[in-house]
């Protein structure tokens, strides 16, 4: 180890090495507990409105998230030592250490820390410093908020064309009316994963933007491959599709081996999507590398996003 941040990541990946799963899970309960009633309210509230990570109910005591939370642990955890020997700088380290000190002892300090203020979300003028001709692909485009991100961090003349693809029809009209002042934006009401034909669409109640695919959802939209869809090569994608993004990761395999795009991916909406995403993408092109950002709260770790670039670029 050779540095704080090191001796932090490590110390705490050999206190959980040493416990078995029910010590790993009580050790989560308790600190969960010793957080203020209000806080605790508020995170049940929220794992309610958006039920990724398991069911939530502190009266009746069930805790299925930190259970879920506590199996990954014990049998995951050299995965993310996996990631963290992958990650190319100490601010990515950093927030690897404080999202998995925050599920295991209710840490708030360290994922303050490491919340992002300087650049817009997704694009780190330090890791990505220009864009210029680019092929974006905005798969979960909502209300072209990442597109006007993307055009104010590096200008217009920063793309080629851009990709808005959005399951709600009404959200992506919305869209429409934000980027009108933009050419070459091509609007897309499809579903992008690993397959062809079409998929229902699951509301959320609390927000739009949770909107995800469902087999069993009565609604329906096209849904299609991105290698089908786009014939073109393509130089950056970007997803936040409420935990969709391994399918549709699988889907845009073509267009990732063989245009090497920069890679903007949403890492949080699954319990082993932190890991495992990257893993995928590694095994397609082992000459990526990986960095990740945060963009959400200091109470539990939502918005963080998975950089990925070939380094021979």
């Amino acid at each position: 180890m050779t540095n704080y941040i090191d001796e932090k990541f490590y110390n705490l990946v050999e206190e959980i090495e040493q416990l078995n799963f029910y010590e790993i899970y009580t050790h989560m309960v308790k600190s969960f507990k010793s957080i203020p009633l209000l806080t605790q309210k508020s995170l049940e509230k929220y794992f309610n409105n958006y039920p990724y990570w398991g069911q939530f109910n502190i009266e009746d005591e069930n805790l299925e998230v930190f259970y879920k939370k506590a199996v990954i642990f014990k049998e995951n955890l050299n995965d993310y030592v996996w990631l963290y020997n992958e990650l190319k700088d100490y601010r990515s380290k950093y927030l690897l250490f404080s999202i998995l000190n925050n599920f295991y002892n209710f840490d708030f300090f360290s994922l303050k820390n490491s919340k992002e203020f300087m650049f817009k979300q997704y694009f780190d003028l330090n890791i990505v410093p220009k864009c210029k001709d680019e092929v974006f692909v905005d798969i979960g485009s909502y209300v072209g908020d990442t597109v006007l991100d993307f055009v104010e961090s590096y200008g217009e003349d920063s793309y080629k064309k851009i990709y808005c693809y959005e399951i709600t029809k009404d959200i992506l009209e919305q869209s429409k009316i934000n980027l009108q002042n933009l050419n070459n934006i091509k609007f897309v009401n499809k579903a992008v994963a690993n397959m062809s034909g079409e998929i229902g669409i699951e509301k959320n109640d609390s927000s739009l933007s949770a909107n995800k695919t469902s087999i069993s959802a009565t609604e329906k939209v096209k849904c299609i491959k991105l290698d089908d869809d786009i014939k073109e090569p393509v130089s950056i994608i970007k997803m936040d599709i409420e935990g969709g993004e391994k399918d549709a990761l699988l889907g845009a395999a073509n267009h990732i081996v063989n245009d090497l795009p920069k890679l903007f991916i949403s890492v949080y909406h699954n319990n082993s999507d932190l890991f495992e995403i990257p893993k995928m993408i590694k095994n397609m092109v082992p000459s990526y590398n990986f960095y990740l950002r945060y963009y959400g709260g200091c109470v539990y770790p939502t918005e963080i996003v998975l950089i990925c670039l070939n380094k021979n670029n």
